[in-house]
């Protein structure tokens, strides 16, 4: 076996020894092939990963960059982060202009050392290290080159040989070192289709990839993540901040992280849990009970973000979070599950992959995953109740898109279950209903009452809390853009946290809606919810085509025709249905003064061929040309 390791050590060596004698640094020499659509040119990229114990690893990363115009200043990547886990050895860079002669060189008191973390943090113990360099040409060549030790082994560095849009790789070096032979597991995505050279036992790896071309960004695709090669690696035996724990499966796991995460952290004083039986004492419905400690927790606290201790893996105490009014997702959590507990219901701590796209735990693969943390309340039937602690707003067992329709790992004291987040593809609608009174001059004025539930809810229900100038600049420039001289008259908004329902009640006129001349009478009756979003156009599509939201809405507008003016001839309806969704828009005769028009629009999320692209494209522009439509008025 020793025999074995020596071999790929050595073939290791003299790849990475030719390579270097054979890179020229000028910028003219790199194939051609590799300029088209490229910001940017990955010339090497070399990390290796030694394990050297359960306690211990070792990574070196040598990463070299032709930066090949301004947009590919983003691809250089030239940062280290650092916290007490992480202790830099090494770090340096050295710039090369075109011709590949040195024009600056940086060591490590040279790069700019500032917080890793936005100022809406409150505290953190994650730094970084970042090089600052302004070109001035190009094109131009980076080697940086960066070393750390780090006492936690819960998370192997990923390997992303890709890494973006708009950049080219000529050669991709991914290498782990076992030499103490420790159990880990490796998960391959997207290898299928490209190039990967693969040199691996059952405790080595060793990943290449050359020669491969810059990859185009398309609108509406799968995630870069999905269609590209993508290794993750999670050892069985690992550590975090000194402690060891265990990952051959998702109960074990779990129940490691649940007797690690408690400890001490979900203890609360006598004097508190008083308090929460006095708030639910005579409520014998547990869900009831869960309702108002969700209340209390919303009324008491507020979110803010604290990215301290094992990369932010560990909350801090609900004594704390209790006394101080705030916490981040960690805290807020573990805070709302304590008072669970005092208030006799039964919850779980969970870790969820949280935003857009949408990603899942990956069911066959335990490691340290996901970003953010919400609350389980179980139920007997299976729906589950879910809780985003924190949100002041949010109704009770309501996540939105942030978190909703998800494979997500539930903590129990029993170990790690993988569970699903519900979906609200179902009853995303948005039901509009208008009074609208055309005006000889082109004028118009309307009442209108828009409800929305699901995903729509999401969207909607914020505007309640906007200023008043905060709803004119939200109707104006992104709602109803395309109708110049909007005024809002009045707002009225009703926030339904029971039912889930947002209601916004509006008044509003348009000035010279119409284009009125002597003898006719020209107007959209789309008036309120027009599609005005075509697709991009590709003449060779390479991405499959992905849907993420499914919606419906319904609008109906009774408009009331200006004096003096009919509508000779009603058009016909327009309907489209395929795979993508439904389309359906018509009018009808009220009276001779009054029209209906009506229209529903739904999509359906899902994935699609790359070759679907074009007949999506083509429905959307339908779509939009019979939301544009205009009819004609007669004088009388």
């Amino acid at each position: 076996m020793k025999t074995i390791y020596t071999t790929i050590a050595m073939i290791f060596l003299a790849n990475n020894l030719l390579f270097s004698q054979e890179l020229n640094l000028q910028a003219l020499l790199i194939p051609e092939e590799l300029k088209i659509n490229a910001d940017a040119v990955l010339r090497l990229a070399d990390q290796k990963i030694t394990i050297s114990a359960v306690d211990e690893m070792l990574v070196s990363k040598k990463r070299i960059v032709t930066v090949l115009n301004k947009r590919g200043n983003r691809h250089i990547r030239g940062y280290a982060h650092y916290n007490a886990d992480t202790k830099i050895k090494k770090l340096s860079a050295i710039i090369y202009d075109g011709f590949g002669e040195k024009i600056k060189k940086y060591s490590k008191n040279d790069f700019k050392d500032v917080s890793a973390v936005s100022g809406g943090t409150l505290y953190s113990d994650s730094r970084v290290k970042y090089l600052e360099y302004t070109p001035t040409s190009y094109p131009y060549t980076v080697v940086f080159e960066f070393e750390y030790q780090n006492s936690s082994t819960g998370f192997i560095p990923r390997w992303l040989p890709l890494e973006g849009f708009n950049i080219a790789i000529q050669k991709s070096i991914y290498q782990l070192l076992n030499p103490l032979n420790i159990q880990f597991a490796k998960k391959e995505i997207g290898f299928e289709g490209y190039k990967v050279k693969r040199i691996t036992d059952n405790h080595q790896l060793h990943y290449e990839v050359l020669s491969q071309n810059a990859i185009k960004a398309e609108s509406l695709s799968i995630p870069f993540e999905e269609y590209t090669p993508f290794l993750i690696i999670s050892m069985n035996e690992y550590a975090l901040k000194g402690v060891k724990g265990q990952a051959k499966n998702w109960k074990e796991f779990g129940k490691w992280r649940y007797e690690y995460l408690k400890n001490g952290n979900d203890q609360l004083s006598e004097s508190i849990i008083s308090e929460i039986q006095d708030l639910v004492k005579g409520v014998e419905n547990p869900i009831n009970r869960a309702k108002k400690v969700y209340q209390y927790v919303q009324n008491k606290t507020r979110y803010i973000s604290i990215q301290e201790d094992i990369g932010g893996w560990v909350p801090i105490p609900a004594t704390e979070v209790h006394k101080s009014g705030y916490g981040d997702c960690k805290g807020l959590t573990n805070y709302t599950k304590a008072l669970m507990d005092a208030a006799n219901v039964k919850s779980y701590y969970s870790v969820v992959w949280a935003g857009r796209p949408k990603k899942n735990v990956f069911k066959d693969f335990p490691s340290m995953q996901g970003n953010h943390i919400i609350l389980n309340i179980p139920e007997e039937d299976g729906n589950d109740i879910w809780l985003e602690c924190t949100s002041q707003t949010l109704p009770f067992g309501y996540l939105g898109d942030f978190t909703d329709d998800r494979d997500l790992l539930v903590i129990t004291p029993e170990g790690g279950i993988i569970k699903r987040t519900p979906s609200y593809k179902d009853s995303s609608f948005q039901n509009t209903r208008a009074n609208v009174k055309l005006l000889k001059n082109g004028n118009l004025t309307t009442s209108l009452n828009i409800k929305s539930t699901g995903n729509q809810y999401n969207y909607a229900y914020d505007v309640e809390s906007y200023t008043e100038k905060e709803l004119e600049k939200h109707y104006k420039e992104y709602v109803w853009d395309y109708n110049n001289n909007l005024e809002l008259v009045s707002t009225e908004f009703n926030n339904d946290k029971e039912t889930v329902e947002f209601t916004e009640k509006i008044e509003l006129s348009i000035e010279n809606f119409a284009t009125v001349s002597e003898s006719n009478y020209l107007f959209k009756p789309n008036i309120l919810n027009r599609n005005t979003n075509i697709p991009d156009r590709y003449r060779n599509r390479k991405m499959p085509l992905k849907l993420k939201f499914s919606f419906t809405d319904k609008d109906e507008y009774h408009i009331e025709l200006p004096q003096e003016y009919q509508l000779s001839l009603l058009p016909e309806t327009k309907e489209i249905k395929n795979k993508f969704g439904h389309y359906k828009a018509s009018l009808e005769r009220v009276d001779d003064k009054t029209i209906k028009y009506k229209r529903e629009f739904s999509l359906t999320e899902g994935v699609f061929p790359k070759e679907d692209y074009k007949l999506y494209r083509k429905f959307i522009k339908s779509v939009a040309r019979y939301d544009n439509q205009r009819i004609e008025l007669t004088k009388q």
